[in-house]
């Protein structure tokens, strides 16, 4: 099972969406609406998530607007590589306020795409400013690993960090479930990987990063993050796994 998220407005290829659609400032006509809702529906059908019709105009103003996200800014500390590959990387991520809402449904996926979607409504209107804000990539998912171990708590924060232009002024969400909040450096060892990102595949890249680091108490090892940045069109799509460093 996939997640639905920012990664499945990108995943409208040419024998499912025209490429004007995308293109086309204007709004759209009503058979382009329909064909786009038509996409989500069916997307949603293989992920066990609804898509309500309150989310096609968020839906149409994020396509029309997906090739203008901003990348969330990072200083790279180190790099491992090994045979050439990259086996992971320590950045530092900056100050400042990013939108987040926490979800708690059955399933891991489920609740990462219903605090998507209503980051989307933020994002499209639903917020203090009136219009559409822009974003950033990646989009995070905060998780906490249960008693066990081994599985995750049923609630997950979803969040992106605001774009550049509204970090002094941010708006507010009209939704009480969205926070904005002002967060302090965040410093991650992180490690790239490629496919879906549910519980399962999730927690075999948590074992596969330890096994790579080794055991230390300088990572936390209760929560995690994984960042997501491509549409699930892309075969071997580009996902990040962090492990947070408890001091900067």
């Amino acid at each position: 099972m996939a997640l639905i998220s920012l990664e499945d407005l990108d995943g409208l290829d040419d024998e499912q969406l025209d490429d004007d659609i995308t293109d086309n400032p204007e709004p759209m006509d009503e058979d382009e609406s329909e064909r786009l809702m038509s996409h989500w529906q069916a997307v949603a059908s293989t992920h066990q998530v609804s898509v309500p019709q309150e989310m096609r105009g968020p839906i149409q103003e994020m396509t029309r607007n997906s090739q203008q996200r901003e990348p969330l800014p990072f200083t790279t500390i180190s790099s491992h590589e090994k045979m050439g590959e990259v086996q992971y990387e320590e950045r530092l991520y900056p100050a400042g306020h990013w939108a987040s809402v926490t979800q708690g449904d059955d399933l891991y996926e489920q609740s990462i795409s219903t605090a998507f979607m209503k980051l989307m409504r933020f994002i499209c209107k639903e917020n203090s400013a009136g219009r559409y804000l822009g974003m950033t990539v990646p989009v995070i998912s905060y998780i906490r690993m249960a008693k066990d171990g081994k599985t995750f708590e049923k609630e997950v924060e979803t969040a992106f960090f605001l774009p550049a232009a509204l970090q002094h002024s941010p708006p507010q969400s009209c939704d009480p479930d969205i926070s904005i909040v002002y967060r302090q450096p965040i410093r991650v060892v992180t490690r790239p990987f490629f496919g879906t990102t549910t519980e399962e595949t999730v927690g075999r890249q948590i074992l596969l990063l330890w096994e790579i680091l080794g055991a230390t108490d300088e990572l936390h090892s209760d929560r995690y993050a994984v960042a997501v940045y491509e549409n699930p069109g892309v075969p071997r799509r580009r996902n990040e796994l962090w492990f947070i460093r408890r001091d900067l």
